[in-house]
């Protein structure tokens, strides 16, 4: 087991690149029409704040099993947001490009973290 360090999410490429992803689907939201506040871009905005608030509660996980667990919940609401498309096609594939390269590092950081915990510790999860 290992000490949360609630600042330390901040610092991840994960987690800053989840946070682009927020940021430009809130502004290409902002153009949708007003019909699908509650519809639509409502469900694409809260996948996408899934995706960097579940990597900044897996960090604050305690066991290697509990965090992957919670990166696992961020990978698929990163599947989710990618699924969801745009009307406008050259945002969609702005945002799409963002996704992937946080997808990416998710589960860069996912495999590593994986490691990282099984070479300190591998009696351990």
């Amino acid at each position: 087991m290992r000490t949360p360090n609630p600042k330390s999410y901040r610092k991840l490429p994960a987690w800053q690149e989840a946070k682009k992803v927020v940021l430009k689907i809130c502004q290409a939201l902002e153009n949708f029409p007003k019909e699908e506040i509650y519809g639509l871009s409502s469900q694409i905005k809260r996948a996408a704040i899934s995706v960097a608030s579940n990597i900044a509660e897996g960090n604050q996980r305690r066991t290697k099993a509990d965090r992957i667990s919670v990166f696992g919940i961020a990978q698929g609401s990163l599947d989710i947001a990618m699924s969801l498309r745009f009307s406008d096609k050259k945002k969609y594939e702005e945002i799409l490009e963002l996704i992937n390269k946080s997808g990416f590092l998710l589960t860069r950081f996912i495999d590593s973290e994986a490691r990282r915990n099984d070479l300190i510790n591998p009696s351990k999860t």
